[in-house]
């Protein structure tokens, strides 16, 4: 059954621009829609969750995804948005960064089933490897004026930043050509008649609609949706450590965790309608509940449970919140240990470390000399006496006396210590 995409993205505050005569195309029966994705990592980061979102959503209306990884234009650059050309890559690594971006988009699409909207993954290097540079600008480079070229935002932005920065090649120049044909044989050999993207998009995707018209001889559509700020003015999709990748390998599920549950209220009700499957009235019941109280924090927290699973696992959202609690919650000694060493690191980024021996540990190191000589956390034994006799350290979030000693079975990941003075001052004791 088809349902009404258009709507569902408008109340989800998903839509920017769409093309007039699309949403009754959409309604008549069963479409082909698709969004590129950049092959230059072999992972794709949240700023890619939005298009992601698209498709999933065009899905679950009862139309067909298809995504198509770019191989050949990410061997070109888009300028849309760019200041700089990149780094062009080699077939073989392109190869296997599809492979990884289609075993991600599959938490999101489906492309094992038998039926007639399965998700396909396609790569426009496949088509335009054999395209001769005489070919391409007889067949395609004829149809479309440079007039019309230069009227392009993306193209006119570069151009008239000439003096601040290089300006722009002749390669990146007809990178909406490219794309623009990757519309027009999708719509031959696919029956695709839509493409969307972000609104960034919208000079390249109507390149692809104009060479459909005038080679194809019928119609596409172009559906684009906003692109995603943040309420503070910084970047979406950056933390102090660059992207948020949605490898685990890149990004811990712990940090992309605790991504989303940093959000700012206002953000967050945006989010949670744009990132999360989660219906009308569940959102608004939600964000009920959280104007009524704020510091609980309901809507980031659901936030971050819906978008790990959907990522990583339910595995992984589980550890995420223990990993949390350890800071800002009661936690024992056990699920210290029971973090993975990424995850232990994670947790305690920032928090002062010191190496010592493993040696110093084999007899068993005594409590004063892991604080103050050997740690350095306290500045002297007699500090390190005084704050055991006001029962005020911990090891391993367990309170400990004068007489403790610390030995191998204290090592978290056979590695780690950590030191706890009071509520809020931790120390890392790493065994070399």
């Amino acid at each position: 059954m088809i349902k009404n995409f258009v709507e569902e993205l408008t109340w989800r505050g998903m839509i920017h621009t769409v093309m007039p005569g699309a949403e009754e195309h959409l309604m008549e029966t069963m479409r082909s829609a698709y969004i590129g994705f950049d092959p230059t990592a072999d992972s794709l980061h949240i700023g890619n969750l939005v298009p992601i979102m698209l498709l999933a959503h065009y899905q679950r209306c009862g139309h067909k995804p298809v995504a198509l990884v770019g191989g050949a234009t990410g061997m070109i650059g888009d300028p849309s948005g760019k200041s700089n050309e990149r780094n062009l890559l080699d077939e073989k690594t392109l190869r296997h960064n599809q492979e990884a971006i289609k075993n991600q988009l599959a938490h999101f699409l489906d492309f094992e089933s038998n039926s007639e909207n399965a998700a396909v993954l396609v790569n426009n290097y496949d088509w335009m490897k054999d395209f001769s540079f005489l070919e391409f600008i007889r067949d395609v480079g004829k149809h479309i004026t440079v007039n019309y070229m230069m009227a392009k935002d993306s193209v006119k932005n570069r151009i008239s930043a000439e003096e601040t920065s290089e300006g722009m090649s002749f390669t990146e120049f007809t990178y909406q050509l490219v794309q623009g044909y990757d519309f027009l044989h999708l719509y031959k050999a696919n029956n695709c008649t839509i493409q969307m993207g972000g609104s960034d998009q919208w000079g390249n995707i109507t390149t692809g609609t104009e060479l459909i018209r005038r080679i194809g001889g019928g119609k596409g559509f172009a559906i684009t949706c906003p692109l995603i700020t943040k309420s503070d003015g910084s970047k979406f999709g950056k933390s102090e450590g660059g992207n948020v990748w949605l490898d685990a390998n890149r990004t811990s599920p712990y940090k992309f965790y605790q991504y989303w549950l940093n959000s700012s209220d206002e953000d967050a009700e945006k989010y949670i309608k744009i990132f999360t499957f989660l219906n009308e009235e569940a959102i608004n019941s939600l964000i009920k509940e959280h104007a009524e109280a704020p510091h609980l924090r309901v809507l980031q927290k659901r936030l971050a449970e819906e978008l790990t699973t959907m990522v990583h696992s339910k595995e992984d959202l589980n550890n995420a919140v223990k990993a949390s609690s350890i800071l800002f919650g009661k936690s024992t000694s056990d699920d210290l240990k029971a973090l993975n060493e990424q995850t232990f690191l994670d947790v305690f980024d920032g928090v002062p470390q010191t190496e010592i021996s493993s040696a110093d540990i084999e007899e068993g190191l005594d409590i004063i000399a892991a604080l103050a000589e050997k740690g350095g956390f306290l500045k002297s034994n007699g500090e390190a006496r005084r704050a055991l006799k006001e029962n005020s350290i911990s090891v391993n979030k367990e309170k400990v006396k004068e007489a403790h000693k610390i030995t191998a079975k204290d090592l978290i990941n056979n590695k780690f210590v950590l030191l706890q003075r009071g509520k809020k001052n931790y120390f890392v004791l790493s065994i070399k």
